[in-house]
């Protein structure tokens, strides 16, 4: 018996995640536990094991977003046999299996993609022996769609854009939908095999539960020589076909998919100057890809006068002038929205003030190499901030708290977060307890953390929860920086490059390996003079790290 592969729960306020990568191909054998694919929502990245032994049969493809409980993949129960037993009531010529889209039935995919009426299709002959001429296949039901549960908060959606027309026939797990909330942006797939009929006009705003289309019958068998319907014109055949003398051109000769149609247009190519590769001549992404504008023919020598010197001539830029587009990220939407959501509901500002890290640089010359080769770590800058930030939180606490509500929560421990820049977008994932940790501790949790970052396999426990935020900008070089707070925390310290700057000591001017520090804090928890107080207290125990080991 098949077994159904459902997206897990993977968090409480997730909701959604996205395909990011199949690591095992559709009809492949896979066994229980095996991890066949990653999933990834707007905070972390998951690996899906097997439920069972058998053969993989993919339902949704890679790069889709769903919902939790969706339905994404099915085992069949023969590990190794990709195909289901046939059933008396299954007729040798029905549609290609949904779930398998690697065949296609050669008679079922003549309807595919045709925008016709149902009257008028060309393919309205009888699919059983003996009908009439004329009379249409049998229809496969109705199935109504409505609009799915998109997230907690979200009770309405817009129409966006209509990705299939009404009357186009569409196929299972096609998106034939764009659909637009308050807080991003869905696709929405076809729930079965037909002709679809929408109910909603583009652009309009309904309810979740709403009908939104219906997908009549299905793409039932047609037979082997369709009689063209006499209402139906003949489309023109492309000019590539007509040159090339191919066979009998059907209405889907010549006709781009909607990925080959969009490229097309943004070429200015007309689809009737490219020869179709897809089936019965349809023009498909590659085509439209590889197709080359026709250079304008020379005009004819005209007997007009020469331009005057005065009138200017457009100047064609030199160089290529190409362009992309892609898909935000779940993970880059949640961190914009989280952002612009702080700037917008905190009084942020920031304070600044510079750090002497010449004494620290000593002390780590000092003393590096037999730490590494004690500790199995390097000495970094990240412990001596994380040490001195720790002991200036517990001195003002109300750096370390936060509003819910109408409440301060203030913390008596110090989890700090510690932000990564990962290959998909910024993470913050958090040291527990690091007033508790010592030298050693700290650089082997930034060491363990990192690295879990970069191979994109962070969990939701590990970004949560965090007290205060340190930045490093200065890795990449950044001068100076305002940082914003990562919510609901109220304060986040941002550290920078070091630069050689001439400053002032005792009456005399010498060279120092100098540092700017930022710290943005919610004034309505924060006060000045708290702010201004911590930042100097980091300064100090900084400037002079033996107060860190002796904890003054």
């Amino acid at each position: 018996m098949p077994t159904e592969i459902k997206i897990p729960a993977v968090g409480e306020s997730i909701t959604e995640v996205t395909i990011a990568k199949w690591l095992k191909k559709d009809g492949e054998a896979v066994k229980r536990d095996e991890v066949i694919a990653e999933l990834e929502s707007d905070k972390a990245t998951f690996e899906l094991p097997a439920a069972a032994d058998g053969t993989l049969k993919i339902r949704v493809a890679e790069g889709e977003t769903i919902g939790i409980g969706t339905v994404i993949a099915v085992l069949d129960g023969a590990a190794g046999n990709g195909q289901a037993p046939p059933t008396a009531a299954a007729p040798a010529a029905t549609a290609a299996d949904p779930l398998n889209k690697g065949e296609e039935n050669p008679q079922a995919s003549d309807q595919a993609g045709y925008g016709g009426t149902p009257a008028d299709r060309p393919d309205s002959s009888p699919a059983t022996p003996g009908a009439p001429a004329g009379t249409p296949a049998p229809s496969g039901g109705m199935v109504e769609m409505k609009i799915p549960a998109v997230g907690e908060s979200i009770t309405e959606v817009t129409v966006a854009k209509w990705l299939k027309p009404d009357g186009a026939q569409v196929s299972r797990d096609e998106v034939i939908a764009e659909l637009e909330s308050d807080k991003a942006t869905f696709e929405l797939p076809a729930e079965g095999t037909g002709t679809l009929r929408h109910a909603v006009k583009e652009g309009e705003t309904i309810g979740i539960g709403t009908i939104i289309a219906r997908i009549e019958g299905g793409s039932g068998a047609a037979s082997a020589t369709p009689a063209p319907a006499a209402s139906a014109p003949a489309a023109p055949a492309p000019a590539a076909a007509l040159a090339t003398g191919g066979g009998a051109s059907t209405y889907a000769t010549g006709v781009p998919s909607p990925a080959a149609g969009k490229i097309l247009g943004e070429k200015g190519i007309s689809p009737a100057d490219v020869a179709g590769s897809g089936r019965d001549g349809r023009i498909t992404k590659e085509d439209a890809q590889n197709a080359q504008a026709k250079p304008a023919a020379a005009p004819a020598p005209a007997a007009t006068p020469a331009p005057a010197a005065s009138q200017s001539v457009p100047v064609t830029p030199a160089g290529e002038r190409g362009q992309r587009r892609e898909r935000m990220s779940n993970l880059r939407k949640t961190v914009a929205r989280r952002l612009v959501s702080v700037k917008n509901e905190t009084a942020m500002l920031t304070t600044f003030n510079e750090v002497n890290m010449q004494p620290i640089m000593d002390l780590r010359t000092k003393f590096k190499d037999k730490f590494k080769e004690k500790n199995g770590v390097g000495l970094g800058f990240m412990s001596f901030f994380t040490k001195a930030v720790c002991v200036a939180l517990q001195e003002w606490p109300a750096v370390n708290a936060y509003i819910d509500g109408g409440d301060i929560v203030y913390s008596d421990f110090c989890d700090i977060s510690i932000a990564v820049s990962a290959p998909k977008g910024l993470v913050v994932p958090v040291i527990r307890n690091a007033e508790q940790l010592s030298f050693e501790g700290i650089e082997k949790e930034v060491v363990r953390l990192a690295g879990l970052a970069r191979d994109n396999k962070l969990t939701i426990e590990q970004m949560t929860g965090g007290t205060f935020t340190i930045t490093n900008g200065g890795i990449f070089g950044s001068m100076l920086s305002t940082p914003i707070i990562n919510a609901p925390q109220s304060a986040i310290l941002g550290m920078h490059n070091i630069i050689q700057r001439p400053v002032a000591e005792n009456g005399q001017v010498v060279i120092r390996p100098m540092m700017y520090l930022a710290l943005s804090y919610d004034h309505r928890v924060i006060d000045g003079r708290e702010s201004v107080s911590f930042l100097v207290r980091v300064k100090e125990l900084l400037e002079d790290p033996t107060r860190l080991l002796l904890g003054v």
